[in-house]
């Protein structure tokens, strides 16, 4: 598997990461076994990160992971990013944070991990409130990046050796989010980015209508920020018409039925010419050389066999990209 340059952790990691999140789910609701035999077939493929979180399944996907390294040698473990998210109504933004990341090392079976990141969205304003139901409240960046905010404490862990590096995931308000991308705080960043909104990486015309990210991964490329692209397959639209229930639409104003149209317009372009839908929307994230390395969920063992094989056919062609740019700036599913 090809391998890139992780900003400037100084890292080399491979082209896909293991995503242990909910919409794909293989570590949460599949049994262990199934759960098993995907980390290990992932780690034997030459994928070497693992992306997990607290949240993932209220901590069974931490879980799950802490369990496989348990049952396998500690040689050649791959690296490992967890994600935390805080309680601004609460306070104590250092507290909550070790008590987060205390948890999950008890659930991982770990010391420590080579990425701790952030997991609220960020916006301007902050707002929402946290719950039990899965609510989640936003951050601001004074929030984040004032003495005694969320960066300074994260910095704190980092300096006891209990991460390498720190990073956040770049969702909310992008304004918001690029200013701290832009203050240098971070080492990595997780990027929205997929052949449905590839704004992160792309001007939008005027008329676009979902959440523009236009500029995050210039931010991103200034301050040395490596990047995992995040949502390929945005929550599963564009890998299949077949809906499980756990597909979030993650931008602020979207909806099933218009990311279903905006998929659909995607695959007339594409067609069946590189591989499966999931295998094109896949191969598109790999065009972008921003990208250090592309979070793929999934939910169960075939689908991992998919995005390898997509990543041994390698990146789309630019003439595809062309094709595509086309239908973002005309079709009514992306404009107006």
């Amino acid at each position: 598997m090809q391998t890139r340059r992780f900003g400037r952790t100084g890292l080399q990691v491979s082209a896909l990461t293991f995503g242990g999140g909910w919409v794909g789910g293989v570590l949460i609701h599949q049994d262990q076994s199934v759960a098993f035999s995907a980390l290990d077939r992932a780690v034997a493929a030459g994928i070497d990160w693992i992306d997990t979180a607290a949240s993932y399944g209220d901590g069974v996907s931490e879980r799950v992971i802490g369990e496989w390294l348990a049952a396998r040698s500690s040689k050649g473990r791959p690296n490992l990013s967890t994600k935390f998210r805080v309680d601004p109504a609460a306070g104590d933004f250092a507290g909550q944070i070790r008590r987060s990341v205390t948890d999950s090392f008890e659930r991982l079976g770990l010391s420590k991990v080579e990425v701790l990141i952030l997991h609220n969205q960020i916006t301007d304003a902050g707002g929402g409130q946290m719950t039990n139901a899965g609510g989640r409240a936003n951050l601001t960046p004074a929030d984040i990046l004032d003495p005694g905010g969320v960066a300074d404490a994260m910095d704190a862990l980092r300096a006891e050796g209990l991460c390498d590096h720190i990073g956040l995931t770049a969702l909310g308000e992008t304004n918001a989010v690029t200013e701290v991308v832009s203050s240098g705080r971070f080492d990595v960043a997780q990027v929205y980015y997929n052949a449905i909104n590839p704004t992160a990486d792309w001007t939008p015309p005027a008329a676009w209508n979902s959440t523009s990210f236009e500029g995050l991964l210039k931010a991103c490329a200034d301050q040395n920020v490596g990047v995992m692209g995040i949502r390929i397959f945005a929550a599963g639209h564009l890998a299949t018409t077949e809906r499980h229930g756990r597909e979030v639409p993650i931008t602020a104003n979207s909806s099933h039925p218009a990311e279903e149209a905006r998929a659909r317009a995607v695959w007339q372009v594409l067609g069946s010419a590189y591989g499966t839908p999931a295998q094109a929307a896949l191969r598109f994230g790999l065009a972008c050389k921003s990208l250090a390395t592309i979070e793929v969920g999934m939910a169960e063992l075939d689908h991992l066999e998919q995005a390898l094989a997509a990543e041994q056919a390698g990146n789309l062609p630019n003439s595809v990209h062309a094709a595509l740019e086309h239908v973002w700036r005309t079709d009514p599913a992306f404009v107006g």
